[in-house]
């Protein structure tokens, strides 16, 4: 690559999550239909195909055959990583896979997961969504006492802890880890004869509970569950340890009870618009926070289009409940790679217009309403409103399913600095102004809420840290001071 060009990520002016995990136990007494040992590496590979949009840089497998552990992981896209010949060798009735987009430690193979260390108990493979507040801390103990470290993940300090623990045995290790490390984690842990599952005490990083004819499946979403046929039983609580061996599934809680506090962004943008997480349908959800922007935020329009993929939903509830046609409007180029070769910022901002197009046919000499998820830094929203007005839009009224994002988040999402974040900086006036639109709205942090306890009453309590700057927890000042 030239000295001057720099890689454009299609995405970079979204919010991205650090991961996506899943997790296989089959009984190994099983056989599948042609009588062939089952494998829990190609399930695997079916769940990690379907988790793809949490986390494209890196992919990985680890398996059990209840003797021997092995491992595959690289650089790249599921689809890149593993081969044919891969899924063969890695046989066995336990795994653990993982897809990763990095934002604790750089974007390097020894960072990639599951990770794998050796204690003298035998083998422990992790797998991890999430980001731990207290890294540096764990990390500085343990170099302190002459341990070296082959990455810069804080996942590997996740594995340090199981093992130095694990002479106790496999659940006082669990417990004594997970009371160590603080942040958000949803964790898959493997042993040569064991599927763990872990949740951090908040719930912040969502992860569920599948079961196959033979076996068990863990995952970040439900909609892997599905991938790999297997039938969703229920989320992991917030707090909970399930260990999945030959014996079944034993479940028990660690530490005291917090308050639950899901990413709102699950709902939002991040999980796929078929998955179940804490008994609401993610596109219920986003229906829900569309039919309250609409509320909150009328204006007299045509049509109402939503900004491919995930503010679909959110403009499907808005013309519901606003009574304005819905119309498809914008077309998303499926082909665009996950990067492209951009020179300057001004290219990196005008491949917008690669990645999107707008119908013509739906817009022209109509007034329209476009719904997106959020607005991060304001260059995709900024291009968005010139693709409408060239298409014949005589009026542009952006609409946003999101409350103002103001601050940084330091619990697993790869967020801009506070200084980069347009909404901290600015009103919504004068984003309005920026971004070139004839007016400008946001749903409030109560809409959003309100929106997903219509979904379901029972479910309550969500992270706001990056709409007011309350996490769920103290976070260091090494770590704010780094993001802001």
């Amino acid at each position: 690559m030239l000295e001057d060009e720099s890689l454009f990520n299609e995405s970079e002016d979204k919010f991205h999550d650090e991961c996506g995990v899943v997790g296989v136990f089959l009984n190994p007494e099983g056989k599948a239909d042609d009588e062939r040992p089952m494998n829990a590496a190609s399930m695997s590979y079916f769940g990690l195909y379907s988790l793809q949009h949490r986390g494209q840089d890196s992919a990985g497998i680890c398996v059990s055959d209840g003797n021997e552990v092995k491992i595959h992981k690289a650089m790249g896209l599921v689809s890149d990583v593993f081969k044919l010949e891969h899924l063969q060798e890695l046989q066995g009735n336990i795994a653990i896979g993982h897809v990763r987009y990095a934002t604790s430690g750089s974007k390097t193979v020894e960072n990639a997961q599951p990770m794998l260390v050796q204690s003298k108990l035998g083998p422990i493979a992790v797998a991890h969504n999430g980001q731990l507040v207290n890294y540096v801390q764990l990390r500085e103990m343990f170099e302190e006492n002459g341990t070296a470290f082959a990455s810069s993940s804080d996942t590997e300090v996740i594995t340090k802890l199981i093992a130095r623990a694990y002479k106790k045995g496999l659940e006082r290790a669990l417990t004594d880890t997970i009371q160590m490390i603080k942040g958000s984690f949803a964790l898959c842990i493997m042993t040569k004869d064991a599927l763990i599952g872990v949740r951090d005490p908040n719930g912040i990083r969502p992860l569920c509970l599948g079961q196959v004819e033979n076996g068990w499946i863990l995952a970040s979403e439900s909609c892997a569950i599905d991938a790999m046929n297997g039938t969703f039983v229920r989320d992991i609580h917030p707090g909970e340890i399930v260990i999945i061996n030959k014996d079944g599934v034993l479940s028990f809680e660690f530490g005291e009870k917090t308050s639950k506090r899901t990413c709102i962004f699950e709902y939002v943008y991040f999980a796929r618009p078929d998955s179940l997480i804490d008994d609401i349908p993610v596109q219920n959800a986003r229906y829900k926070m569309g039919e309250m922007l609409a509320k909150e935020a009328p204006v007299e329009a045509d049509v109402v289009v939503g900004v491919p993929d995930s503010g679909l939903g959110a403009a499907i509830g808005y013309s519901r409940a606003s009574g304005i046609p819905y119309a498809m409007g914008v077309v998303k180029n499926k082909y665009i790679g996950r990067t492209f070769i951009a020179p300057t910022q001004k290219a990196r901002e005008d491949m917008v217009f690669v990645k999107l197009n707008a119908l013509k046919s739906d817009l022209n000499g109509k007034r329209v309403i476009v719904i997106d998820d959020s607005i991060v830094r304001g260059t995709t929203s900024r291009r968005l409103v010139q693709i409408l007005r060239r298409a014949g839009a005589k009026e542009v009224h952006f609409r946003v399913s999101s409350a103002p994002v103001k601050y940084p988040c330091y619990l697993g999402i790869d967020t801009p600095t506070k200084a980069e974040l347009i909404s901290s900086n600015h009103n919504e006036e004068e984003i309005c102004k920026e971004i070139g639109a004839d007016s400008l709205a946001f749903i409030s942090v109560e809409g959003m809420f309100e929106a997903l306890r219509e979904c379901n009453p029972e479910q309550y309590g969500f992270c706001k840290g990056c709409f007011t700057g309350e996490y769920p927890m103290s976070v260091p000042g090494e770590l704010t001071g780094h993001k802001l």
